[in-house]
């Protein structure tokens, strides 16, 4: 399995670091060829209207949204969860429109604070660390949008098919449980054997 990252800016070495220590090839993504071969992409934190500008003059945004279409799972963080949504407010910005949820980029004029906080998750019994950075809100999660974790009583880690969202950065923390269940979604689509394929 290979897993592509958005390398623009923000934290996309720290993801690379999380997955190496899962024994997960990564690669680099800046442009189109570079998601070649890959079974997933992660969008990393940053600042989403210099991403969004970057994937739109690299021919990007149509090869992640084909990538999308084909079956590549994609796990967006922070910044990467903004582009991700179909809606984004406050202010109001284009985006990928892959996952069905109304995002807040400002919320009462500021992000989310910097904070670290721990709370429940579907994902497993204990609580998940959450490394908040000026992370945006998800207002409101589509019918068919599935809530992994929450904080401040507002999703904070959701995920529709293969697509998922965190408002939060677990790449900067010692668990890598999200990172896991990123990794199982990416390998859904792969076959084990070559015969275990029916046509």
């Amino acid at each position: 399995m290979k897993i592509g990252i958005l390398a623009v800016q923000g934290d996309f070495e720290a993801h690379a670091a999380m997955l190496e220590q899962l024994g997960v090839e990564t690669a680099e993504v800046r442009t189109p060829a570079d998601l070649d071969g890959c079974d997933g992409l992660i969008l990393p934190g940053g600042e989403s209207t210099t991403q969004l500008q970057f994937l739109q003059e690299e021919g990007l945004h149509e090869a992640i949204l084909k990538f999308a279409e084909q079956g590549g799972a994609i796990f967006g963080t922070c910044a990467g969860a903004i582009l991700l949504a179909t809606e984004v407010k406050n202010p109001k910005q284009d985006s990928l429109k892959l996952l069905d949820m109304t995002v807040l980029r400002n919320a009462y004029g500021r992000q989310v604070a910097s904070d670290v906080v721990s709370g429940p998750t579907r994902l497993k019994k204990g609580l998940l660390e959450m490394v908040f950075i000026r992370g945006p809100i998800i207002q409101r999660a589509g019918p068919g949008v599935e809530v992994l974790a929450e904080y401040a009583g507002k999703p904070a880690l959701v995920q529709c098919g293969k697509i998922m969202a965190a408002t939060f950065h677990p790449e900067l923390t010692d668990d890598a449980t999200v990172h896991e269940h990123f990794l199982q979604l990416a390998s859904a689509g792969i076959p084990q054997e070559l015969g275990s394929v029916k046509p």
